[in-house]
């Protein structure tokens, strides 16, 4: 088993604890909620997805004499066996839950793209298991990717070197999206922060570039090992000052800027956090306990917290005064940790151990 890397564990746990947070301030248990925005947390999620995932993909695609089908099909069957059984899992509860009352959200919003994650391809939706939004942006990229790589390797593997047809794919991903912002989301009509985040930030073909960052890094340290070493200080500073700036900018929903470069921006600031985090081997062992195990929850904290604990949560609990509000604040977070730490031990896992079987 490869050793487990601290400083990603800590990057993963963070990026989930800020997403917890923010989605239990939809519970409005207190008027003024504890929480202060500094790293957005699903950005993280894809810039180390990216830089993970990014690692195995370049190693593939330098070392086999051949990239083809075969090498692709390998690829995709560990990604879905890491990502399709959850989805689903907690789809199914959705629609139950939602069905029968346990929670309100729009039912009519349900319909066979969730099960092709095609929810939010190219148009908005919202209202229901809107927390998937982020998993069909990196299923499409880890599908799309290989493809087009696939294809630039046959038409330029006889002009250039493997490593530069790798990096122009990167290049196109981050291309593609900001491309796709700059001649089609700024003609969209935003009224406000709601709709800016509906209809571009959750659109899959708005929102690719954050992954191609992340393999971007890949690539930068594999390529660039001794600069990569030497900047992670100042690219760190670099990534707090952006992130720490991000939501204290002037961000109008409704300017064609935001629309084109709010993304990018966000982006980049967790990007440039990567080399300092990647470089924090290890830990006090009750700190790496406790932080290693978020990290491994941290896929089924994402599709419960949400839908299965805090809509729950409001749609059947009346809350009145500060000491019941604190109680169901507690509660909520046990909830999140608890089941996702069964779902992870009694059904996660064993699929991850079938699929190293395999």
């Amino acid at each position: 088993m490869k050793k487990r890397v601290f400083g990603l564990d800590l990057m993963r746990a963070i990026a989930i604890i800020n997403v917890v947070i923010v989605h239990a301030s939809w519970m409005n248990i207190f008027p003024k909620y504890p929480w202060i925005p500094i790293i957005p947390g699903v950005e993280l999620f894809f810039i180390l997805s990216g830089f993970l995932i990014g690692t195995i993909l370049l190693n593939t695609f330098l070392n086999e004499e051949r990239f083809g089908g075969k090498q692709m099909a390998r690829f995709w069957k560990r990604r879905w066996f890491r990502t399709l059984p959850n989805y689903y899992l907690i789809l199914l509860f959705n629609i139950i839950f939602v069905y029968f009352g346990i929670i309100h959200e729009d039912f009519s919003q349900f319909n066979w793209k969730f099960f092709f994650f095609v929810q939010n391809l190219i148009s908005e939706f919202y209202g229901f298991f809107w927390e998937s939004w982020s998993l069909t942006i990196e299923e499409w990229f880890y599908l799309s990717f290989p493809i087009i790589l696939f294809l630039l390797n046959v038409f330029l593997r006889k002009k250039l070197q493997k490593k530069h047809i790798f990096l122009a794919n990167i290049i196109i991903f981050l291309c593609f999206s900001l491309l796709m912002r700059l001649f089609i989301g700024s003609k969209l009509e935003i009224n406000d922060g709601f709709w800016y985040d509906v209809k571009i930030h959750k659109v899959i073909i708005y929102h690719l570039d954050g992954i191609a960052l992340g393999l971007l890094a890949a690539y930068i340290k594999h390529f660039a090992p001794e600069f990569w070493h030497k900047s992670r200080n100042i690219t760190f500073i670099l990534g707090i000052i952006i992130c720490l700036l991000m939501p204290y900018m002037n961000w109008n929903p409704t300017d064609s800027s935001t629309i084109i470069f709010k993304i990018s921006m966000q982006s980049l600031g967790c990007f440039l956090l990567l080399p300092r985090f990647e470089t924090i081997k290890s830990a006090p062992k009750a700190l790496t306990k406790v932080v290693t195990h978020i990290s491994l929850i941290s896929y089924s904290m994402y599709l419960i917290n949400l839908s299965m604990v805090a809509s729950v949560i409001t749609t059947n609990v009346e809350i009145s005064g500060k000491a019941e509000a604190i109680l169901w604040y507690a509660v909520y977070w046990i909830a999140v940790v608890l089941v996702s730490t069964i779902i992870y031990k009694f059904y996660e896992k064993p699929i991850m151990d079938l699929r190293d079987k395999i």
